[in-house]
């Protein structure tokens, strides 16, 4: 037997304490989600939004790139992606082929920048409006997988309005539907600045679930990173953390906004892009302040939008000079909005806005082909990080890897919920499809341990 200097007692009493701070920092940082993620929020005008609103905005989409790119080789042209035919030809399949199921996977009617500030009594009839097109929208099954509402700031200045809106909005909605949420809701909070507008948030939700009868937590909140005192207070701390605790369990996702952010900074118009250097930093404070906490991020929107500055009218077609500004215009949107999402995926956002629905087109191009030119390289990856795993001790029924391993299989998570990669490209993993469908790396290992 190996003589030793520490006693039971002296053991017992430190691994007391550093398992219970073991046990506070997982449940804080449980590792990444496996709940599905949308790719896109599409913004617009809370009335203008109708039940088919989706369907139509696809349809507008797919016009417009059949209209641009009409083939594989054209749109890669157009995206700088010439080169890989066969990729090319995949990418443009799966856009026209997710255009025409499910051009939009997440809908944001707007109450803010979209809508502007009108007289309440108006306001007031557009919540009730808007709320019983969602209803239909539920009850005809035409909504997105994820929808909800962006309200007002809760600024001094329009807390009252924002607040009114979020009321008329819930109560109109639950009471055309019976009390039933759609799948997915969300209420998003611009220009969040204080843990306290999150906090009150938070309690104006829980009094709305109790007086609609809906289960405590139902409400989940969506705060916007626009102001750099939402990155760092006026105690020079990362404020990411105060606000996310300050909701209470109902922060799923935080997005950023780009162009309040970099005016906020002092960053003149002519500069405020993706792109800009303030706009890295503030995302890698989100990326790594958030990182492990299961919260979904997203990136902001590119503004220069592909939509040509001409139109036709009855009687007065365009002419070959106006056609070809037309396509200038929307193939250089087209190029930068690629550009731009591929920044962002490349940093570790996978979800951003769009404006118009032909933003669609590169928005979905983007994404697949960020995936599909990845999928064999992760695929040879996860397999490995499977079959090694596999064999790794169990502590405590958590294996230590887990938390990596979900990382990984969440690329193929992300691809296939998009439709960037099929099931059964996935399966080069070595995983079968129910394992796959499990979307839990430690339920597959714990399987075939047991197996």
């Amino acid at each position: 037997m190996q003589k030793t200097s520490l006693q039971p007692d002296e053991i017992e009493i430190i691994s007391a304490a550093l398992s219970d701070a073991n046990k506070a920092f997982m449940r804080h940082y449980p590792g990444e989600s496996n709940r599905r993620q949308a790719v896109h929020t599409v913004y617009g005008g809370a009335h203008l939004f109708k039940a088919d609103s989706p369907q139509k905005l696809g349809a507008v989409a797919l016009r417009s790139l059949q209209e641009y790119a009409p083939d594989a080789k054209s749109l890669a042209a157009i995206l700088g992606t010439a080169g890989d035919e066969a990729l090319a030809q995949k990418v443009y399949d799966r856009v026209v082929e997710k255009l025409r199921r499910e051009s939009i996977e997440d809908f944001r009617l707007d109450f803010e920048d979209g809508y502007g500030n009108r007289p309440d009594a108006e306001e007031d009839g557009h919540a009730a409006s808007s709320a019983a097109e969602v209803a239909r929208g539920l009850k005809e099954n035409s909504l997105p997988p994820f929808i909800g509402i962006r309200i007002k700031p809760l600024s001094e200045d329009l807390r009252v309005r924002s607040i009114r809106t979020l009321d008329i909005f819930i109560t109109a909605l639950l009471g055309e539907t019976g009390g039933k949420l759609p799948e997915n809701f969300v209420i998003t909070v611009p220009k969040v600045q204080l843990p306290e507008q999150v906090a009150a948030a938070a309690r104006f939700f829980e009094i709305l679930e109790k007086r609609n009868g809906l289960p405590a937590g139902a409400l989940k909140i969506e705060p916007m990173i626009e102001t750099p005192q939402a990155i760092i207070n006026q105690r020079g701390e990362i404020a990411l953390g105060s606000l996310v605790d300050a909701a209470g369990g109902r922060c799923r996702s935080v997005h950023f906004g780009v162009y309040d952010y970099t005016a906020s900074a002092g960053i003149t118009a002519a500069y405020q892009t993706m792109g800009h250097p303030a706009c890295d930093f503030a995302r890698q404070v989100m990326l790594v302040s958030l990182a492990g906490t299961g919260i979904h991020l997203s990136d902001g929107a590119t503004n220069i939008l592909p939509v040509g500055p001409h139109r036709a009218s009855e009687g007065k077609p365009l002419t070959a000079d106006q056609i070809r500004q037309n396509r200038e215009a929307v193939h250089g949107a087209w190029r930068l909005g690629f550009d731009d999402n591929m920044h962002s995926l490349r940093t570790g956002f996978y979800q951003g806005w769009d404006l118009h629905p032909a933003q669609f087109v590169t928005r979905y191009a983007a994404v697949y082909t960020f995936f599909l030119d990845g999928l064999t390289s992760a695929s040879g990856r996860l397999k490995t990080f499977v079959e090694k795993a596999a064999l790794a001790s169990l502590f405590g029924d958590v294996f230590d890897d887990a938390a990596t391993g979900q990382g990984l299989l969440n690329f193929f998570l992300r691809g296939i919920a998009c439709g960037a990669i099929t099931e059964e490209e996935a399966l080069a993993t070595g995983l079968s499809l129910d394992e796959l469908r499990s979307r839990s790396f430690l339920k597959i290992l714990q399987n075939r341990r047991r197996s």
